[in-house]
């Protein structure tokens, strides 16, 4: 969580419009978000079309509201100090705020933040790709043909875990091309793994940053579920889990370095809580698609779609919580991504990685869509405002 505004000279002409934002049946979308009141701190608060509502006499934490029994129709039924929705959007926007308005954060605060790794057949192909050129984007090309050659680019109907699975495994040990990601994108044990720190998500609107040593990187659009504490999942939200090719590819063992860097976590612009009208069927239907946009023109479409899983999300959150995890502040996990960009940028075979400047805008109709400009995690504003801050400035909240 970043309250303050950092100094940024980044173009912002792609900022999405409130009407962009949100969800298309936004009438029937219970959703939950977080601001920040300037000498105040942050809010948990219900989002509609017009009315940012405060939800704190209600929970004071998205952790805590999360525990509720029957959270959705509480939060539904809930009256309480209100902004106007477009003033707090528009003053998200970094390069036009005021600092005595209120803005969004991102809708996520004491979960932990988790993330599934290689659960799309498309995805983990790359992994592989990554692992056999050792981070080396100009050798991606000959080895992605070399290893299709092999593998095939067909794994859909294999189910992790399975005899068939299992088989297959014998079969590419015997051929010297099995590999850690394969073991865990048709293993029985799917990839879970810390993505970034508690409240240190970066919200709709703001930079999201990589590493200044990468140089092969990309986005990675996915569906976030929240689980509370006791393993339920309650509701839903977008990521970026940005990621960083030529780190991981070298070593798995950097993985933390690949993935868990200042503002390189983006969740929002909301938490859609499930109801009648949005259930974790919809979850499993969700259709992400992605536009990059470059600052010297460069235009990349992408997409992922969650019917192509190759596990069930419930069975992803099970295995993130349970009798052998736990987490008495919930968590949310992200999902993965089958959108694994090999388009060309900066010439023939050299596939595609960011430059500061990009706009990503990641989108579904049920959930609005997730804005951030791309820059670099010793550029982007730093992580000053952590849980201390926050349990300082409810503490000072209650005795007024």
């Amino acid at each position: 969580m970043r309250p303050l505004k950092g100094d940024s000279a980044l173009s912002n002409s792609n900022f999405p419009s409130l009407a962009e934002t949100l969800p298309q049946d936004i009438g029937d979308a219970l959703l939950v978000g977080r601001i920040w009141v300037p000498g105040e701190g942050p809010y948990l608060v219900k989002v509609d079309a017009q009315h940012v509502t405060d939800l704190s006499s209600l929970a004071l934490t998205s952790s805590d509201l999360m525990e509720l029994e029957h959270a959705a129709q509480q939060v539904h039924e809930h009256t309480g100090r209100t902004w106007s929705t477009s003033a707090v959007w528009n003053n998200t926007d970094p390069n036009h705020q005021d600092h005595t308005q209120a803005w969004f954060l991102a809708p996520t605060d004491l979960q932990a933040i988790k993330a599934a790794g290689v659960t799309f057949v498309a995805s983990m192909l790359e992994r592989v790709i990554e692992e056999q050129a050792r981070g080396d984007a100009a050798e991606a090309e000959s080895v992605r043909k070399a290893v299709i050659s092999v593998i095939g680019d067909n794994l859909r109907n294999v189910k992790p875990g399975s005899e068939q699975a299992m088989q297959l495994k014998e079969v590419l040990v015997a051929q010297g091309v099995w590999s850690q990601y394969l073991e865990v994108g048709i293993g029985p044990d799917a990839e879970i793994f810390t993505k970034s720190q508690a409240m240190s998500a970066v919200g709709s609107g703001f930079d999201v940053g990589l590493h200044p040593g990468s140089s092969w990187n990309n986005p990675e659009p996915e569906i976030v579920l929240v689980i509370n504490s006791k393993g339920n999942v309650v509701g839903a939200a977008m990521g970026n889990d940005v990621n960083l090719r030529d780190f991981e590819g070298r070593s798995a063992l950097l993985l933390g370095k690949a993935k868990d860097n200042n503002a390189s976590c983006a969740i929002g612009p909301f938490i859609r809580l499930f109801d009648a009208h949005y259930t974790i069927d919809h979850v499993r239907k969700t259709d992400l698609s992605m536009t990059v946009k470059g600052p010297e023109g460069f235009v990349m479409q992408g997409s992922s779609s969650l019917s192509q899983i190759s596990r069930d999300p419930l069975d992803l959150a099970a295995q993130a919580i349970g009798k052998y995890h736990q987490y008495p502040d919930g968590l949310v996990l992200f999902l993965g991504t089958m959108f694994a960009p090999t388009q060309d940028r900066h010439g023939p075979g050299q596939g595609f990685t960011h430059v500061v400047g990009d706009t990503v805008a990641i989108s579904t109709p049920q959930l609005g869509t997730l804005f951030n400009r791309v820059t670099t995690s010793d550029q982007a504003p730093p992580w000053t405002y952590g849980i201390r801050a926050l349990m300082q400035d409810l503490a000072k909240r209650s005795s007024t």
